[in-house]
């Protein structure tokens, strides 16, 4: 009993070394996180959801030629969701029509994407962090539910200290020679975000936590503002199984079977592999030759793939190239390009779960599903991609003096890392470490 007494106290005073908002929130019980909040509302939080997680509108002007009848009938009605419901989607036959309507085409004269004739797009609710949701009940604390419901708990308001910035999940940021219209404008109703968050809160910065591919893109819109500009307005990231620029296997996997990131219900990924093959996001993240070198990442009897063949790999499973050779040299990877924020940085990962680092398609018939050879990571992420990302943040923040921390978190999936409890636990304290 008195060596019990004894250790207690010892935790006690360790915990009074630690920030006050991570002591309070790690000192209470599950219960204590309601309305009796833990935590004075610091800075404000803009929260991002991963791939799947943005909602997308469309309209269809008269411009717009429907390959079936049935894709017309909502022609000159106004604004309809397009990427919302999946099941709603399957059960009114709109399907042919959705994979219509989201695909986009390449305008080699203007070296970017745009929708097809006639489709116009947008994303709702952009402000919020309302505008993430996921499109169907078989994962209702995806998208960052918890966290969300967690900040509010903690007296966090959405559209007073609590934002979202929804993202169309087609389109990729630019990279440096590169156009991008849509980002162009995204970035810049983010900054616009930025600064009415830390204006509406005292001019204090801003916290950016961001899911999956919302954490990839809160790095590259850091990486497009200014250094001083950035210093002033972003207090702290937390980036959550971020999609690494190093790359990862699951990019190859989806072009070549179809998306496992957009699902519906009875509709297999091969049926949707078209409508991916048309998203300038399908090819952001493959496995860069820096990380994956020589190792062959496709295998079939006649020829192995590499980092360095991904040309070859495309032209043999009729991926369409014509009139895309300049987007294709800035996308497809000969190196690995990591370009730190240099703003304070916490890097949380899921790590010991089964994750594809190679497939095989034996006879070369990439219509069927491969076999899979499985290595470390967080079950989509390959860890040796991951440590790849986090040594590179780690040495450019390190040689400024700016704050870097990685976290590993044993046996937590890339997608339930912000959902299962235990790694929710280590999530939110790095939050509210972050918030101090």
């Amino acid at each position: 009993m008195a060596k019990n007494t004894a250790f207690l106290g010892l935790l006690q005073l360790l915990l009074l070394l630690l920030p006050p908002s991570l002591r309070d929130y790690l000192w209470a019980a599950p219960s204590d996180h309601d309305m009796d909040q833990q935590l004075q509302v610091y800075h404000p939080i803009i929260l991002q959801g991963g791939f799947s997680c943005s909602v997308l509108e469309a309209r269809l002007t008269d411009a717009y030629t429907p390959s079936l009848p049935r894709c017309g009938v909502l022609k000159g009605k106004g604004w309809f969701p397009l990427w919302n419901n999946t099941s709603d989607v399957v059960d009114h036959d709109y399907m042919p029509c959705f994979e219509e309507q989201m695909s986009l085409v390449f305008d080699p004269a203007i070296n970017d994407y745009r929708n097809r004739p006639g489709v116009e797009t947008r994303v709702p609710n952009f402000g919020s962090v309302y505008g993430f949701s996921y499109k169907d009940e078989s994962c209702p604390f995806c998208c960052n539910v918890k966290i969300h419901n967690e900040l509010e708990a903690l007296g966090y308001q959405d559209g007073v200290t609590l934002f979202g910035a929804p993202y169309d999940i087609r389109y990729a940021p630019p990279q440096p020679g590169q156009c991008s219209k849509v980002y162009s404008d995204y970035f810049a109703r983010v900054k616009d975000l930025v600064q009415h968050a830390s204006e509406k809160n005292a001019n204090k910065p801003v916290i950016f936590i961001g899911h999956s591919f919302g954490a990839r893109l809160i790095l590259d819109f850091v990486n497009s503002t200014p250094l001083i500009w950035r210093k002033k307005f972003i207090k702290h990231l937390v980036l959550l199984s971020p999609t690494p620029p190093t790359g990862f296997m699951e990019v190859v996997t989806n072009l070549a079977s179809g998306p496992t990131v957009i699902r519906f219900p009875t509709v297999p990924p091969l049926d949707l592999r078209p409508m991916w093959w048309s998203f300038a996001s399908s090819l952001l993240s493959l496995p860069s030759t820096t990380v994956f070198g020589h190792e062959p990442l496709i295998i079939t009897k006649h020829r192995n793939y590499s980092a360095y063949d991904y040309q070859h790999f495309l032209a043999s499973l009729g991926f369409n190239m014509k009139g895309m050779l300049p987007f294709t040299k800035w996308v497809l990877p000969t190196n690995m390009r990591v370009e730190a924020p240099m703003v304070p940085t916490t890097y949380l990962n899921g790590v010991g779960i089964q994750t594809t680092k190679q497939v095989v398609y034996w006879d070369g018939n990439f219509d069927v599903s491969p076999d899979n050879v499985y290595g470390n990571g967080d079950g989509v992420v390959n860890w040796i991609s991951v440590l790849a990302f986090a040594k590179e943040l780690k040495r450019q923040h390190y040689s400024e003096n700016i704050f870097f921390k990685f976290v590993k978190i044993p046996n937590a999936t890339h997608g339930d890392i912000t959902i299962q409890d235990n790694s929710l636990k280590i999530v939110m304290a790095e939050i509210l470490a972050a918030n101090s």
